[in-house]
């Protein structure tokens, strides 16, 4: 089984489940998606969105891959280009981070690692570029897939709560620490080898 991590573009969008490639939830503020789903172009908003934040900042999303078939994906973007970020109650999203607006793993991918996984390719992506955080608006009441990621998966890799509240928290991770366990292992693992490796033999010239 092959799993791999790619950037959103707009070549893939449309690998993106249906139910994200229309949704401008968070793309656009609520008059105007409201507006673009009354005309019935938000998959055009959307294309729009990304073509636009590609342009002006750079990679904000990801898929995961699994044998060549997306299992899940994750939407990141400054706030300064989520409108709907403002509405919150436990906004703003603090200045030196990035906004994680949206996040799933397939129903039939679950379990397999696939959503750490995801947060990670993002953290890498977003540590060299000089980001030092991701938040996020988790739903602490969630129950089927929507536009908010649910509170308890964003807890259970690693984010933790910067602004408490009964439906919509803030929560924060801080991207050095979400990688440095990664790091600590490989080079764990490469002192490991090393003293596995056989010593050299050393022959007269």
């Amino acid at each position: 089984m092959t799993r791999r991590l790619v950037n959103i573009t707009l070549d893939n969008l449309d690998e993106l489940p249906v139910r994200c490639r229309s949704c401008v939830y968070w793309e656009l503020d609520p008059v105007a998606a409201d507006r673009a789903a009354k005309a019935g172009d938000p998959a055009l908003e959307k294309e729009a969105w990304v073509s636009a934040t590609l342009l002006e900042w750079g990679s904000c999303g990801k898929l995961v891959q699994v044998d060549g078939v997306t299992a899940g994906y994750a939407v990141f973007s400054p706030p300064l280009y989520v409108p709907r970020s403002v509405a919150f109650p436990t906004s703003p999203v603090s200045g030196d981070a990035v906004l994680l607006t949206t996040a799933h793993v397939l129903p039939e991918f679950s379990g397999q690692g696939l959503g750490r996984m995801l947060i990670q390719g993002v953290a890498k992506d977003l540590v060299r570029r000089g980001i030092k955080a991701i938040e996020a608006f988790g739903d602490a009441k969630w129950d089927k897939p929507g536009c908010l990621v649910p509170a308890d998966y964003l807890l259970a890799v690693g984010f933790k709560t910067v602004r408490p509240h009964h439906r919509y928290p803030r929560l924060r991770l801080e991207i050095k620490s979400t990688l440095s366990w990664r790091e600590d292992v490989e080079v764990a693992l490469e002192r490991l080898l090393g003293s596995m490796a056989p010593e050299p033999v050393f022959r007269p010239v």
